[in-house]
């Protein structure tokens, strides 16, 4: 009975009824966080998407979720799962195990495993960074807890028996952390969803769609001000064309700024979709805006739904740092175009151009070197890691 982001029942589907699923009480401080911030719909993930300003509550709250529940909230279902793991373990013995976080608990109750069963391996994944996330700086963490933070995190670094990472970026820096070698394999889309016919057709706008949650540190403020620009000098008929449409959590200061620009006419906010229908609605817009977040260490951010942006066959607008990982990937595939935050012409350009091509309705991309990315290559290349650790040939 765990917390998270959101629900989708529709993903169960995936899970292969072979698989032996265990499962264990867990206690987490969320529902003291609803009732001390007297939002009851809200979680602590979603502390950073606000309805605008932080009230005292919610920055209190910060403060305890990052000096108190070390290293996240889940820690409390450290130890008992380490003791229930240990006694199932003795009757049902495993040659690996594989940790993956955030929440970087996981990893926890992994270490507490292998102390136990030196003769286990485990893999460490890091679907995310630890201390460097984008938002560690963000916790309002005293000494002690960042030192604390560290500590666990070298803790696990070290006594995993292989590291995986989602990017070459994130690969270099745990490397410098670790001072040892980092695999990569990256997240990716399933190729079986974009073989399914289209139930609607390309949407008859000039549609631009960005698809899961937008924190402040994603908010494009430039495209805002690019497109309110281009209502202006395209005249009507670019008004009547233009959509935006939003799916997910957005932060309020996001949709103060679209206001703002004179773009709430044209914007569509859809809070919440199940994955599959999430999937037709990309595969179905004209464009898809990937913006990544706008902090120092985003080199390494290759968001999961840039995947299924690549697998839905739509050019993607993109917001980061030229030379990122993100940014090779686009270029690497021809799936879209990367722009600095601040680069309003390359952009106005960009997107004068796409229009002219969608007016003549041929606005499309000739991409498929993307499919190095579904996930049953990777799960080939994860099963080849995991028969190298298992026979201790790593390095």
């Amino acid at each position: 009975d765990g917390e998270f982001p959101g629900y989708d029942e529709s993903l169960l589907k995936e899970v292969h009824p072979s698989i032996k699923m265990i499962k264990t009480p867990i206690w987490e401080p969320y529902k003291l966080f609803k009732l001390f911030t007297r939002k009851k719909d809200k979680n602590i993930y979603n502390a950073f998407i606000s309805d605008g300003k932080q009230s005292l509550a919610e920055r209190i709250s910060i403060f305890v979720r990052g000096n108190i529940f070390i290293p996240d909230a889940k820690c409390f279902w450290i130890k008992p799962s380490v003791k229930y793991l240990n006694k199932y373990l003795i009757e049902n013995p495993v040659d690996i195990i594989i940790s993956t976080g955030p929440p970087h608990s996981m990893h926890l109750i992994a270490d507490g495993i292998k102390a136990k069963n030196k003769h286990i391996k485990w893999i460490a994944d890091f679907r995310d960074p630890w201390t460097m996330i984008d938002f560690y700086d963000k916790l309002k963490l005293t000494t002690w807890a960042d030192r604390l933070h560290h500590k666990l995190e070298q803790k696990v670094l070290q006594h995993a028996d292989s590291i995986v990472t989602i990017s070459p970026s994130c690969a270099k820096d745990l490397s410098e952390l670790a001072h040892r070698k980092i695999e990569v394999i990256n997240n990716g889309y399933d190729p079986e969803d974009f073989k399914k016919p289209l139930v609607e057709p390309l949407a008859t706008s000039f549609q631009l769609m960005h698809v899961g949650s937008m924190n402040s540190d994603r908010n494009p403020t430039v495209l805002w001000q690019v497109l309110a620009k281009l209502k202006s000098t395209l005249g009507s008929e670019f008004n009547k064309n233009l959509s935006l449409v939003l799916i997910g959590n957005v932060d309020g200061s996001i949709l103060k700024d679209i206001e703002m620009q004179g773009l709430s006419s044209n914007l569509t906010h859809i809070p919440k979709l199940n994955h599959d229908e999430a999937i037709i609605k990309m595969r179905t817009s004209q464009v898809l805006l990937l913006p990544i977040n706008n902090i120092p260490q985003q080199n390494g951010i290759l968001p999961g739904k840039m995947y299924e942006y690549m697998g839905a066959g739509r050019p993607i607008i993109a917001f980061g740092i030229s030379g990122s990982d993100a940014a090779k990937m686009l270029a690497e595939t021809g799936s879209g175009k990367l722009f600095a935050y601040d680069d309003e012409n390359q952009l106005a350009q960009h997107i004068e151009n796409i229009y002219a091509e969608y007016l003549k309705g041929d606005l499309k991309i000739s991409s498929n070197d993307f499919r190095r990315y579904g996930r049953d290559l990777l799960a080939e290349k994860y099963k080849t890691l995991i028969e190298k650790v298992i026979k201790g040939k790593v390095e």
